[in-house]
């Protein structure tokens, strides 16, 4: 994997949207390679520019549809989960390798091999969960079977993990409009967390193309984090990525669960809710087969607003909130990467530069709860 930071960009603002045709192939390539083996309430800050327009008429002097992004990014939430020592112990029963056969062995993350196969997969998620996913018999996973012993081993692959909602007009919105910001939030969240150049730190061109341009300080400040990885800026905010100089992937699957909602947002137009959990197998750099899992959930409210009333591109979408949680990535380091700990280094402890993890331990699967509510480095029940 290269590293593809943001410096390579001859601009702050990416280039104009990625054509829906060479979208559309990135699509159909990645789930071919991987195939062969409402809405919350709005935030805070939401309701804070909703009070703010109720005294516009007509057009708004300047873009007002949403936050600027020092707003967000001084407010928005950012939790961290480091590893907690869990025992994983080694399961050589011959029923349970009967009922999960790994597949062709050294695939690199391969689209027949590199993976799992568990005997069904669950129903799309449709509704939000009131308990986590239930415990699985322990295992230890391998490059070949990089979710053993983890409940996303029923999830499914990649972007086919992504399904939209049958889009409906919302009122006077129609149909077309609505599916336009379905398919936007889409290409936001593939690109943002599943690109394989993306994941290896590269820059998430499509993701940034969806964003709209007008909206104050947002490309600026994902730029900014990009090149220059800080506190207040930090591509994990929005952006899955680890550093290729540390780990690779364990293959080419990543397991994703979550669901997309919509309804009419306050700016007259399509709002769109999506909570999506990404399960990421890694092995570290220069050849080791030892795997461990970070696992991320992301929530994101967007809203594609109507172009007669405010001054937005066409197009593209409004950035109103992001929530992350990382489980089993080293809190405290601020360089734009996420940093998994591998079993084998729990007995050295907290690595350098990392937070202490502090609190009860959180289960990173558990897809019931509110992210958020812990302290800001908890540890993880389970990897």
């Amino acid at each position: 994997m290269s590293d593809r930071r943001s410096e390579e960009s001859s601009g702050d603002e990416p280039s104009s949207s990625v054509s829906d045709e060479v979208w559309e192939r990135f699509l159909r390539d990645t789930e071919r390679d991987i195939r062969t083996s409402a809405p919350k309430e709005p935030s805070a800050r939401a309701r804070q520019v909703t009070e703010r327009l109720k005294g516009q008429k007509g057009e708004p002097q300047g873009w007002r549809t949403g936050p600027a992004w020092q707003e967000m990014n001084g407010r928005a939430a950012r939790r961290r989960r480091i590893w907690a020592v869990v025992g994983v112990p080694l399961a050589i029963a011959a029923a349970v390798v009967a009922m999960r056969p790994s597949l062709i062995p050294g695939d690199p993350f391969g689209s027949s091999g590199g993976t799992d196969t568990a005997t069904t997969l669950l129903p799309d998620e449709t509704t939000t969960p009131t308990a986590p996913p239930s415990a699985v018999a322990p295992d230890t996973p391998t490059p070949a079977r990089p979710f053993a012993g983890s409940p996303a081993l029923r999830w499914a692959d990649g972007a086919a993990g992504i399904v939209l909602p049958k889009a409906t007009a919302l009122g006077a919105i129609p149909k077309d409009r609505v599916a336009l910001a379905l398919q936007q939030t889409r290409k936001l969240l593939v690109d943002a967390n599943l690109n394989p150049d993306v994941v290896a730190g590269g820059r998430p061109v499509v993701a940034l193309s969806v964003l709209d341009p007008r909206q104050p300080g947002v490309l600026d400040g994902l730029t900014t984090s990009l090149r220059s990885p800080s506190k207040t800026h930090d591509p994990l905010f929005l952006f899955s990525r680890f550093d290729p100089k540390d780990v690779r992937p364990a293959g080419k699957v990543v397991k994703v669960r979550g669901r997309i909602t919509f309804a009419k947002g306050k700016f007259e137009g399509v709002a769109v809710h999506a909570d999506y959990t990404f399960v990421y197998p890694v092995v570290r750099a220069g050849g080791s087969t030892e795997v461990t899992r970070t696992i991320v959930r992301r929530v994101i409210d967007v809203e594609l607003p109507d172009p007669a009333r405010y001054r937005v591109t066409p197009g593209r979408l409004t950035l109103l909130r992001y929530d992350e949680d990382a489980g089993n990535s080293s809190c405290g380091i601020k360089d734009g990467y996420l940093h998994p700990q591998f079993p084998s280094q729990a007995r050295t402890g907290t690595p350098t530069g990392s937070a202490t993890p502090s609190g009860p331990p959180v289960d990173p699967y558990d897809r019931s709860r509110d992210i958020g509510k812990e302290g800001a480095c908890s540890t993880v029940s389970r990897i």
